[in-house]
Order: structure tokens, then C-alpha cells, then sequence
């Protein structure tokens, strides 16, 4: 008898592909409740207690990539040196080597990780080769934590950062499991000053988390996840069989869909993070309330956008060599950032043109000798905000598409066959998906004052009654969200 329910436990605590540990699974649920429990009694004892985060935070990575987290390990441990080398070489020619070494040893995981594939299909002709794929699995959250450990390296090599001495507040850093598979990508400069100062979670700290944490789960296992595989996946699986503006109202739907997905995961990132005594930074903020491409991208995954400006459009040069120059740095920046989405010609074309869009509106405000904080107000920023995102979700499909062909199919579907005298039918036979899609949109164009309204409200109510609000939405979850784990986007990235 005990053989067999141990093998049971051991199923669902061992690495399954099919059903990566997520926020909002249930296993995560009541692992998260044993973590809790031991977290509070170590309260006072850092060092046992930064030691239990970061093994909880390694098994977390276990759940979601199996034995990779030794790839976790590598970074962090040689990062760590790497950055105490750096501070000994001050004024040396050996101080751009360690740098070198960091950025080879991140950027070539990435690379081995996402392109080999690709380089090896361009490779393939020139011996007259069949290029069948390799079969490499991409660890999920590479790209995030390594662009956390290497901002981690360039600002120590930039003198804006001292390096850590010990390996396990760096361990701690680098693993810490609320962001560490799909971000937020938090600075050393802004996490590390809270590590190890006493722990303490205030009741505002506490509401916050709990707020944040409802908004998560609603988001991506309410919203998200219904519309997904309602619709939306129907249509951009096959977009050939749905006439034009059931690929728009697809389209429209995958925007929510990613933005639910992501922010709320980003959501539960933050609240955990503070129910734990930690501030993370905001990653979204409401951004199809945009009335510009710079304006959504400083509301739309803003630790990836200010990690691209800060580390890579300033160090090609930022707007200090000239107007072209700028806009040259701007379009390849945005290229950059593409590619790091994935090898494929559909993540180029979307930063290319993400590339020429903020290229042209820095372009334009420069003519009209604007200054960066402007805004538009009325009915011409009405007609930003609806410009900007319409723009944005023809992007989205070259983002969501997996092949260049199916998403000129899309496309073509909308300009030539759109029919929009079947929208009346759509309308009856997916009404509930449009009524939660219309939900979803109103929601967020609510004004941010409602979001604060509503934290402060949650905030000022007794503890037990937090406690009960969230498990009412746990319990709305479990009953609303499908059978299968729906994994986070992101984590494909």
C-alpha cells in the first residue's frame, strides 16, 4: 500500500513536460502553502531562510525545465566569479575579457539553445545536406534569467554596481522562482539593497500581494486561457478555414489573450514577491491605452523594453551620434529584440516593424519639435490610441503565427475574403468568448486610479477576510479554467 501512494506522490512532484508547475495549478497552490508555513518560522534566521527560498526556488525550476536547473547553476556560479574579477581588474586590459567571457557564456546559451537549428539549416546546402531540426529543448525562462545575470555583470563592469560576496545572496537573486521563468527581469541594483535587510511584510505589502495575485489568476486562468482555446487557437491554427473577420476578431482576440497571459503572470510575479516582503517594478501598465508606439512600449513589458534601451540601443550609440544614427539604433535594437523571441522570420518582421514605427514617431515629434513627456489629449488622442493598436495587432500576427506563410494567409484572408455578413452567426455561436474578450477590454481601459482604488480597499479589510476573497477566486478558477495546464507564453521564450 505505502509503495504505491509514495509512487503517486512522486508523480506529481517529479518533472512532467506535459504539465509544467504554473502560478496557477493547483500543485503550485499547495506547495505554495507548505512553502509559506516554513518561510514564516524562518523569519528571523536569513541565512536558513535565503537558503530554503533558493532550494524551493531550484525545485520550481525542476518542475518546469527538469534537469536544465543545472544550466541555472552554471550561469549563476559563473557570474558570480566573473563579477568579483571584474571589481579586482579595475583599470586593466584583462577587465573587457572577464566582461567578454560573461556576455559569451549567456549569449551563447541563448544562441545554442534557439539558433542552432537555424544556422544549421543555412549551413545544410553548402555540403548538400537534408536539414532535418535537432532536437533541442529550450529551457524554459532562458532568456530571462540569463539578461538578469548578465545586467547583473555589465553593471558591475560599469562601476554602477559593487559584486556580491556571498554566492548564495547571488543564487538567491538570480533563482528567486516568482519571476524567474517569464520575468518581470529584475536589476540587481533595485533587488540585491533587499535581500538581506529583516523581513518584513506590512499589512499594505500584504493587501498589494493579495490583490495582485487575484488579478493574476483572473487574468490568465479566467480570461486568457477561455478565449484561448475557445477561439483563438482555432483561428490561428487554421486560418484558411475562417473567413476574414473571424481571423480579425481572432486577432483581436490573441491581443488580450498575450496581454492577459503576460501581465497576469507578471500580476502573481508581484504579489507573491510581496506577500514574501519583496517589491518588484510594474511590467504593464494598461498599455492599449497608447496613443503611440514609444508610448506602448514604455507601458508594455517595460523590464524588457528599459533592459533593450539600457543595455543595448545605449550601448549602440543611444541618439548621441546623430538622427540617423538614432533611428538606425532604434530599428535594430528592435530587430534584436525580435530575434530574441525566437529564430524565425515571423519574430523579425514583427521588431522590424516595431523597429520603423518608433522610428518614424521619433521622427515626427522631432519635426513638430515635441517634447518626450507630451500627450495628446481629446479626440487626437482617441485617435492615437486606436491607430496604435491596430498597428500593434497586425503585429501580434506575425508574433503568434508560427510559419511566414500563415501569416500572409491571415492577411489575405482579411482583405479578400472578410464576409462581414457573418458576424451576426459568430456573434450567437461564440458568445461567450466575445462577452469575456468585451470584459477583458473594459477592464482594461478602466482608468489606473480604479486599480488603486480597488488595492486600498482590499487593503483596509481584516485579514480573514483577504484570506477569504482569494479563496473564493481560487475557487472560481478551478471551476472556470479547462482540464489541462495551459502554460504562460512567455515560457516558450
Amino acid at each position: 500500500m505505502w509503495p504505491i501512494e509514495i509512487s503517486k506522490v512522486w508523480e506529481v512532484l517529479a518533472y512532467d513536460p506535459r504539465q509544467p508547475m504554473i502560478f496557477s495549478s493547483g500543485v503550485f497552490l499547495f506547495l505554495f502553502l507548505g512553502f509559506s508555513g516554513v518561510y514564516c518560522l524562518l523569519r528571523r534566521k536569513d541565512t536558513a531562510r535565503l537558503l530554503f527560498v533558493t532550494a524551493f526556488s531550484y525545485y520550481f525550476y525542476y518542475k518546469s525545465s527538469g534537469w536544465y536547473f543545472f544550466l541555472l547553476m552554471a550561469v549563476t556560479v559563473s557570474d558570480f566569479f566573473i563579477a568579483l574579477r571584474l571589481e579586482r581588474t579595475v583599470g586593466t586590459q584583462r577587465r573587457k575579457a572577464w566582461v567578454l567571457l560573461s556576455l559569451c557564456i549567456n549569449l551563447g546559451l541563448l544562441c545554442y539553445f534557439k539558433y542552432t537549428n537555424l544556422f544549421y539549416q543555412w549551413l545544410c546546402p553548402l555540403w548538400g545536406g537534408t536539414f532535418r531540426p535537432l532536437d533541442i529543448f529550450l529551457p524554459v525562462g532562458i532568456s530571462f534569467f540569463t539578461f538578469q545575470s548578465l545586467s547583473y555583470t555589465l553593471d558591475v563592469y560599469r562601476c554602477q554596481l559593487t559584486p556580491l560576496r556571498r554566492l548564495l545572496d547571488y543564487a538567491f537573486y538570480v533563482s528567486f522562482f516568482p519571476q524567474l521563468v517569464a520575468g518581470p527581469i529584475v536589476r540587481a541594483r533595485d533587488f540585491l539593497p533587499q535581500i538581506r535587510r529583516p523581513l518584513c511584510v506590512t499589512p499594505d505589502m500584504f493587501g498589494r500581494g493579495v490583490f495582485f495575485l487575484m488579478s493574476g489568476l483572473l487574468k490568465k486562468a479566467v480570461i486568457s486561457d477561455y478565449i484561448s482555446v475557445n477561439f483563438v487557437e482555432r483561428v490561428f491554427d487554421n486560418p484558411a478555414l475562417y473567413s476574414g473577420v473571424e481571423n480579425l476578431l481572432g486577432v483581436y482576440g490573441y491581443a488580450l489573450q498575450i496581454y492577459c497571459d503576460f501581465s497576469g503572470y507578471s500580476d502573481m510575479a508581484i504579489g507573491i514577491a510581496l506577500l514574501l516582503g519583496f517589491q518588484f517594478p510594474d511590467n504593464f501598465r494598461s498599455p492599449y491605452q497608447s496613443a503611440s508606439v514609444t508610448e506602448f512600449w514604455r507601458r508594455w513589458h517595460i523590464s524588457l523594453s528599459s533592459w533593450l534601451r539600457d543595455y543595448l540601443y545605449i550601448s549602440l550609440g543611444g541618439n548621441r551620434k546623430g538622427k540617423f544614427r538614432t533611428y538606425l539604433n532604434l530599428i535594430l535594437t528592435m530587430l534584436l529584440g525580435g530575434l530574441w523571441h525566437g529564430a524565425s522570420l515571423n519574430f523579425v518582421v514583427w521588431g522590424g516593424l516595431h523597429g520603423l514605427a518608433l522610428a518614424a514617431h521619433k521622427a515626427l515629434r522631432n519635426r513638430l519639435h515635441r517634447p518626450k513627456d507630451y500627450r495628446s489629449t481629446g479626440w487626437r488622442r482617441v485617435g492615437g490610441v486606436l491607430l496604435t493598436f491596430h498597428f500593434v495587432c497586425l503585429c501580434w500576427i506575425f508574433f503568434r503565427n508560427s510559419t511566414f506563410e500563415s501569416s500572409l494567409l491571415m492577411l489575405r484572408q482579411m482583405a479578400t475574403a472578410f464576409h462581414p455578413e457573418l458576424l451576426g452567426q459568430l456573434m450567437a455561436g461564440y458568445w461567450p468568448v466575445f462577452a469575456l474578450m468585451a470584459v477583458g477590454y473594459l477592464l482594461h481601459a478602466c482608468p489606473d486610479r480604479w486599480q488603486d482604488t480597488g488595492v486600498r480597499l482590499l487593503t483596509r479589510c481584516p485579514l480573514l477576510v483577504q484570506i477569504a476573497v482569494l479563496v473564493c477566486v481560487i475557487y472560481l478558477v478551478i471551476q472556470v479554467k479547462s482540464s489541462d495546464i495551459q502554460p504562460f507564453i512567455y515560457f516558450q521564450f
